[in-house]
């Protein structure tokens, strides 16, 4: 198969594209490195230097006629799209709609759209959180990736079939640690810096964190299974700010202990999924724990140079 995929020289999106080229298929990668970086762009794909929102796409899909379309392409940092709106609409709904509508326009099988579970659901009522579980995201980046979920189902009558995956925190190898988001990258780097990383609050914040290998597992089948579904990925595994810090000092034999500062207004306080629904459809589940998975991501950040 053709395979184009968005944001393939981002830190997700590479590790798809990979993945895709291992098994046998032909991918097609767009991407304007704002943030991803050719050095990840697997030598065998095709790649080409632009952005979501601009009208040359047609022309990639009139070249390349993909047959399957992996949309990662995104404005991801939360904090800008606080301070920057129109700019995180511009690209996650208004890019995404270029991708939906060209998808529909040139006759793709199937559209697979990177959402965020940590985003989209808001303060949880209950948890773990499952897809039923009501939609009210406090932040503009969970806004608009849940926007984009309705033009989805919108454009089912035009003959879209897509699969959105809402993705907890993902983490390891490419992973930018100078980012904003990524709090296993920062503070691998700030520890390898000899810095003392930071946590907001006293470290009982919690998130979901899935390693970027189980991400891609369950990507693989969403091209073949669901029909215009949405399905939570995740480890199902409460884990606390703190707990990363000890999991990542732990894999670095870092001795040190965290600045601990005030809450960042806005933040969720505590979340992780429930993904039982990818389970029995798609038949994934996660195999690496967090230790195993830090295990696995601590040799990148070392192999950056970063440490004094």
């Amino acid at each position: 198969m053709k395979i184009l995929v968005t944001g393939g020289a981002g830190f997700i999106g590479s590790h798809i594209v990979d993945a895709l080229i291992e098994r046998g298929d032909e991918v097609v990668v767009v991407d304007n490195l704002s943030t991803g970086l050719k050095d990840n762009v697997n030598p065998k794909a095709k790649l080409y230097q632009m952005s979501i929102t601009d009208s040359g796409l047609m022309q990639v899909f009139e070249r390349e006629m993909p047959d399957i379309v992996s949309h990662h392409a995104a404005q991801v940092n939360l904090r800008r799209s606080v301070d920057e709106p129109q700019f995180d609409a511009q690209v996650n709904i208004l890019g995404s709609l270029n991708v939906i509508v060209n998808s529909v326009r040139h006759g793709v099988k199937k559209l697979i759209y990177a959402s965020s579970g940590g985003a989209v659901y808001g303060e949880p009522q209950y948890l773990p959180v499952d897809e039923s579980h009501p939609i009210n995201p406090v932040s503009q980046y969970g806004v608009s990736k849940h926007t984009v979920e309705h033009y989805l189902h919108s454009y089912i009558q035009y003959g879209l079939n897509y699969v959105a995956l809402r993705y907890p925190n993902v983490y390891g190898p490419r992973q930018n640690p100078e980012g904003e988001a990524g709090v296993i990258a920062i503070f691998a780097r700030q520890m390898l810096l000899g810095e003392r990383p930071t946590i907001f609050g006293p470290g009982d914040k919690t998130r979901d964190y899935t390693h970027v290998s189980d991400i891609v597992a369950a990507h693989l089948p969403a091209m073949e299974r669901g029909s215009n579904s949405i399905y939570n990925i995740g480890t199902g595994v409460e884990t606390s700010d703190q707990e990363i810090f000890d999991a990542v000092a732990q894999a670095l034999g870092y001795k040190d202990t965290p600045l601990y500062t005030p809450v960042r207004q806005g933040e969720i306080q505590r979340i992780y999924l429930n993904c039982d629904k990818a389970k029995k459809e798609l038949g994934w589940s996660p195999k690496l724990s967090l230790e195993e998975g830090v295990q696995k991501t601590v040799p990148y950040y070392k192999s950056l140079g970063v440490s004094r």
